[in-house]
């Protein structure tokens, strides 16, 4: 007899932003949004170790490889502040990833706008019942490397 084991949406979205960010157990990552305390929680039970939520690193000194944030029930503008105060705690070539949840009826098209603003581009998405989770790098960092 075939066993099924529940997996909770918040673990699924927790593994589709790990692969989109391409994140090793070794990278430093900082978490923001709704439940972010749950996530590196997450985060720290699959091993990486070097995950914390903005309320624990409080100075934004750019030295995180991946900046998580995981958004449910805001506005978008609202987003885009936190974005605005978020990106200063990755490094040149760290990677953001945004899972948004089912509210925003156009969540890549919303988020295009904000990302640019901050000289983002939105490398990968994946797509589920529970929301949309998007991978974004800065454009500058992506140039440097294709000229390297």
């Amino acid at each position: 007899m075939t066993q099924f084991v529940f997996i909770p949406s918040d673990e699924r979205i927790v593994d589709a932003m790990i692969r989109l960010a391409r994140a090793s157990k070794s990278h430093r990552m900082i978490v923001a949004g709704c439940n972010s305390s749950e996530v590196v929680l997450d985060l720290h039970r699959r091993g990486c170790s070097r995950a914390a939520t903005t309320k624990t690193c409080r100075v934004p000194c750019g030295q995180n490889d991946v900046a998580v944030i995981t958004w449910r029930e805001h506005s978008i503008k609202a987003l885009a502040t936190t974005l605005d105060w978020l990106v200063h705690f990755l490094i040149p070539a760290g990677i953001l990833v945004v899972w948004i949840g089912p509210h925003v009826r156009t969540p890549k098209q919303a988020l295009r706008l904000p990302l640019e603003t901050l000289g983002f581009r939105i490398e990968a998405g994946i797509c589920c019942e529970s929301g949309v989770a998007i991978a974004a790098r800065r454009i500058d960092s992506t140039l440097a490397a294709e000229a390297a």
